[in-house]
């Protein structure tokens, strides 16, 4: 006689604490991996409410002053802004030392570590950190961004448990780092993130001052950046370096140097000898003429600062 099949394990409970871009597309994506999520939680009711009508029409829509009606969730997510975790934390702390206990609490904050979750810790819940290494812009398309994504998970044993377990569940991959790295793994992000966006409004400014309009500027801009996102899946950085510095143009170097000058562009100026130094450290990998990349290394460093 055939073996009956298993019935499939159910997801534990969720609810979400920060309704933001983050935090909405996190329910999303969870929901649509079969988790339950109970409640979202935000500081107005009518953005709790947006937030659980793309969730799920039985998610609870609860005010940030409400976490005493919060639900015996298994899981709990803070992913209310950096600044605000410490003190959620404790309120949830202060408001549910019963009726949650026990449950796994996890922030998506990258540059903070589970640490800063001690009051629900002392009073027995297992706590952790899960944050998704990926660009979240829109609460709609973010979830599509969440699955397949690398996420940095460190806490408790527990809690990181379930932190992989979901991961998974999202068919993504984990890593794990100390928790005192965590500051600099985050800024690590930003750079590869946040500040590449800050560089491609600077290069929009630069051509605007060309003569185009910004629309038109980032048009011509984004196969550029998309060709270079391409170079890097494919190649290390040093291999994946192309234009004037990966040849060493001194003469080309000093024009733009003196193109900065003339425009007034003093923060572009300032980011492009910062990054210039580096992309020639980069360059002595790929046997550059380093007499060629020292008088380069020169030029960025002689050249005057311009006054704001």
């Amino acid at each position: 006689m055939p073996k009956a099949a298993r019935p499939k394990k159910s997801k534990p409970s969720v609810s979400v604490i920060g309704s933001g871009r983050l935090g909405t597309a996190l329910a999303i994506a969870l929901s649509s991996s079969g988790y339950p999520i109970q409640a979202v939680v935000a500081r107005r009711r009518t953005i709790a409410r947006k937030a659980a009508a793309l969730v799920s029409r039985h998610t609870l829509a609860l005010k940030a002053s409400e976490l005493d009606l919060l639900p015996a969730s298994r899981i709990v997510f803070l992913t209310t802004p950096d600044d605000e975790i410490a003190n959620t934390a404790q309120r949830l702390a202060d408001s549910q030392r019963i009726s949650l206990k026990g449950s796994i609490v996890l922030h998506t904050s990258g540059a903070l570590s589970s640490d800063v979750l001690e009051p629900l810790s002392a009073i027995g819940f297992q706590v952790g950190s899960l944050h998704p290494l990926v660009s979240v812009s829109d609460p709609r398309t973010g979830p599509t961004n969440l699955q397949g994504a690398f996420y940095c998970i460190e806490g408790d044993a527990a809690a990181t448990r379930v932190a992989r377990a979901i991961v998974r569940d999202l068919k993504g991959r984990s890593f794990s780092i100390y928790s005192s790295n965590k500051p600099l793994y985050h800024a690590a992000a930003v750079m590869a993130s946040g500040h590449v966006v800050a560089l491609f409004d600077l290069a929009t400014e630069m051509l605007v001052q060309c003569g185009l309009d910004p629309g038109k500027a980032r048009r011509v801009l984004r196969p550029l950046l998309e060709s270079t996102v391409n170079n890097l899946l494919t190649s290390d950085p040093a291999t994946a370096l192309t234009g004037t510095f990966a040849r060493g143009d001194l003469a080309t170097v000093q024009r733009h140097l003196s193109a900065f000058g003339r425009h007034g562009l003093s923060v572009a100026l300032n980011v492009y000898r910062a990054l210039g130094v580096h992309a020639l450290d980069l360059n002595k990998k790929n046997g550059v003429d380093p007499q060629i990349l020292d008088k380069i290394s020169k030029a960025l460093e002689s050249f005057p600062p311009l006054r704001k």
